[in-house]
């Protein structure tokens, strides 16, 4: 159950993660990305944003408002 105030972010991949290197690609896949232009929903952890840091060029992040 998530703790009250806890920011929610929508991640999308934008580019492919063809010609990339197996880490990148294994942390697109963590963040529960599979296809381009697929989105999710996650909660705006340390964990999930030092993910995003390294696949930044690959996803667009969106705050999204509850």
């Amino acid at each position: 159950m998530p703790k009250k105030g806890n920011k929610k972010i929508k991640i999308t991949l934008v580019k492919s993660v063809i010609g990339y290197s197996k880490r990148h690609k294994a942390t697109v896949r963590a963040l529960g990305l599979k296809k381009i232009n697929q989105s999710v929903i996650q909660e705006e952890t340390p964990v999930i944003m030092g993910m995003l840091k390294k696949v930044n060029h690959l996803v667009n992040i969106e705050q999204v408002e509850e």
